[in-house]
């Protein structure tokens, strides 16, 4: 990947830039996503045109067919940081040659299953790995490193508040909460 300012990457930034600034309201974009019950704890999600299955271990109640919840969160992560990665390494003019990025979470399940109060549901921790090499300097790649981690959507998603609201339909009630 060069790190020439004339980039495609660096063209979708400026119409970006330029369709803000012309109107504010360009800024907000909305993303959807519906899933339906498959199997015993499965489920087909549909986002845009694409859809894909998520599943359970069979320790955990399902058939294995496909990754689970967790898994498609660290795959949505490690996406994110090689888009993000791309993105700022041209809008820095970074060079980068390889880049690689693996993740990994621990999950107690006692939160999950109610076992324990006060157990999370979800990771404890979560270590995101970068394996970068080009020309430039280490220091360099740092910076693309603090950049990246002030600018990815999803790892912000995971370290800042985002207010989920849980709208519950049913044939009697419809019900609405704000989680935190």
């Amino acid at each position: 990947m060069t790190a020439e300012s004339g980039t495609p990457l660096n063209d979708i930034i400026e119409a970006t830039a330029q369709a803000v600034a012309d109107d504010p309201a360009q800024a907000q974009v909305v993303f959807a996503a519906d899933g339906v019950a498959e199997g015993a704890v499965g489920s087909a999600v549909t986002a845009g045109k694409y859809t894909v299955r998520v599943d359970e271990p069979a320790a955990l109640g399902g058939d294995g067919t496909a990754p689970n919840p967790v898994e498609f969160y660290l795959a949505a992560l490690i996406s994110c940081q090689v888009v993000t990665y791309r993105f700022w390494a041209q809008r820095l003019g970074i060079e980068v040659g390889d880049l690689r990025i693996s993740a990994e979470g621990d999950l107690d399940v006692r939160g999950f299953f109610g076992l324990e109060d006060g157990v999370r549901a979800g990771f404890q921790q979560v270590r995101v790995t970068v394996h970068i090499d080009g020309p430039e300097p280490a220091q360099r790649y740092a910076e693309l490193q603090q950049v990246v981690d002030a600018r990815c959507p999803v790892l912000d998603i995971s370290t800042g508040h985002t207010p989920v609201r849980t709208i519950l339909v049913t044939p009697e009630l419809e019900h609405s909460t704000v989680s935190a």
